[in-house]
């Protein structure tokens, strides 16, 4: 099946029993339930009690599979909050072009900021883990800074396009929310953010300096959406997809994902962040926010409702 950036192969649940069963045969008899909503990047099927499919959506997701496969079980050990732990991984076939994978089942509920937000508890945990991520090194941890898969992109490839969402969805100063900003505004959206308080802070992310240690660990995607809870507490972060080397100020996105200005402070005190690191995650925060701002906002009210917490509250610092 050929497949292009922007193509998206039909996913249902004959294809995922189809590919279970040729690939898998041992789970064959064990049904699938879709999950549903499962994120922007993989559809997921429980299968049995104990088992989870997921398959890539798009090919930005194409590379997860064997990701986590080679690297979540050495993590594993490391770290003080259960991850996934991945079982399998599924090759192409009856049309499905990419890799998928076969995980073990968590159990636990999306963390919200309604039943986290102002734990400091929570937010020390976090910071916790974070710290144990960023001390994980593996003897060919030379090795793996060279490859491309690790390799994080620095905060500066996202200028284009961080400024050209600003132009699309802020506001002049005055100007009311849905207000023309003398930019081209996506009608779907309104224009809702201060433009000039997004500029400030993005043009000041970019310019402190960089991460000048050595490189660490970072899961990459860390917000709210890849926490897990049981019983009000953390307990499993997921979605390694974009788990890589270098500098860890992008894992700041959490802190304006999920949390108040107390346990943020807690948060930060905890992980012992610099100004600069800071000001660099705050950018990540604010450049990923509006990402899938303008990507989701217009079709989805829970990426509406989440995002304007994230970019409001990586204005507010």
């Amino acid at each position: 099946m050929a497949s292009t950036p922007d193509t998206r192969p039909p996913i249902d649940a004959a294809l995922v029993r189809r590919l279970v069963d040729a690939q898998f045969p041992q789970w064959a008899e064990l049904p699938l339930k879709l999950l549903d909503p499962a994120g922007s990047d993989h559809v997921i099927y429980r299968l049995g009690e104990e088992l989870s499919v997921r398959l890539p959506r798009h090919t930005g997701a194409i590379g997860q599979a064997k990701k986590e496969y080679e690297w979540l079980p050495r993590l594993a050990p490391h770290l003080p909050l259960a991850i996934p732990v991945p079982v399998g991984v599924g090759e192409p076939g009856y049309g499905y072009p990419w890799p998928w994978a076969v995980s073990r089942w968590l159990d636990g509920e999306v963390a919200t900021v309604e039943t986290l937000a102002s734990s400091c508890e929570a937010a020390v945990e976090l910071a916790d883990f974070l710290t144990a991520l960023q001390r994980f090194a593996p003897g060919d941890i030379p090795a793996a800074r060279t490859r491309e898969d690790l390799t994080g992109r620095p905060l500066a490839d996202r200028d284009r396009a961080t400024r050209a969402a600003i132009a699309q969805v802020g506001t002049t100063s005055g100007a009311a929310p849905g207000a023309a900003s003398g930019a081209a505004v996506d009608a779907a959206l309104g224009a809702v953010f201060d433009a000039a308080a997004m500029t400030e802070l993005w043009e000041a992310a970019l310019s402190v300096p960089g991460w000048d240690r050595p490189p660490v660990w970072f899961h990459g995607d860390f917000h709210t959406g890849n926490l897990l809870t049981a019983d009000g507490r953390l307990s499993a972060v997921i979605d390694f997809g974009e788990l890589g080397i270098g500098d860890p100020a992008r894992d700041l996105t959490i802190a304006f994902t999920l949390m108040s200005a107390e346990s943020r402070a807690a948060f930060r005190a905890a992980l012992g962040v610099d100004d600069d690191t800071w000001t660099r995650g705050r950018g990540w925060a604010l450049a990923t926010g509006l990402n899938a701002y303008t990507s989701y906002a217009a079709t989805n009210p829970r990426v509406a409702a989440q995002t304007t917490r994230q970019i409001t509250e990586a204005l507010i610092g």
